[in-house]
């Protein structure tokens, strides 16, 4: 692989992290209501599930996917679920008001924080998509795979993983208008609301759309 060619997947890995989606939504929704350092379960979470994305489109399972109907269907249907399953969650978590009458948000198990994470990418087809559509760019086809892919990998997880933490930081950093209830009550419904609507939007996923 030529530096080239890393360095245009650099700018393309960038701008995809950059670009707002479910990850974007959801290291936002913990950063603000968990702060940064226990938002970090989940954003490792996350890279997970990116990297087993990634790497099951790099050997090919991904346009196996693409490929068939019901597969690529499957998958659609539990990602939407998932997603539409999370924003619901979000939208009617309790809120319990504490000694100093600041609101207290109930932080979920480092495991579950990791999960939910892990299968909010894992379940994404436009993940599988994106991959099998742009990742065989990058690839020279007469070196061998494995070390190109480990390449491309740590360069998109690390990027990744700066981009997360930013959008976690950021909400993070307005904790201090959202002390009481009703405050929080409404942050869980504006973060729970996109959720939804992300899930949704993952029902009009057209299996063509890798090769448009």
């Amino acid at each position: 692989m030529s530096f080239a060619t890393w360095i245009t997947f650099f700018v393309a890995a960038c701008i995809i992290a950059v670009s707002p989606g479910s990850g974007a939504v959801l290291s936002m929704s913990h950063g603000l209501s968990y702060g940064v350092r226990r938002t970090s379960a989940t954003i490792f979470g996350l890279q997970s599930g990116l990297m087993l994305v990634f790497f099951i489109a790099g050997a090919g399972v991904g346009s196996l996917l693409l490929a068939s109907e019901v597969a690529f269907n499957i998958v659609k249907t539990v990602g939407a679920l998932y997603l539409i399953y999370l924003g619901l969650s979000q939208w009617r978590a309790k809120v319990t008001i504490g000694e100093q009458k600041h609101a207290e948000v109930v932080v979920p198990t480092v495991k579950k924080r990791f999960m939910t994470g892990f299968l909010t990418n894992a379940t994404n087809p436009k993940g599988i998509i994106f991959m099998v559509a742009v990742l065989p760019q990058f690839i020279t086809h007469d070196a061998p795979l494995l070390p190109q892919l480990l390449i491309l990998a740590v360069t998109m997880c690390c990027i990744d993983l700066v981009v997360m933490h930013s959008y976690a930081f950021l909400a993070s950093s307005m904790q201090r208008f959202f002390r009481d209830a009703g405050a929080v009550k409404k942050q869980n419904r504006v973060f729970g609301g996109l959720l939804m609507a992300v899930g949704a939007a993952l029902f009009f996923v057209k299996r063509g759309g890798a090769t448009a």
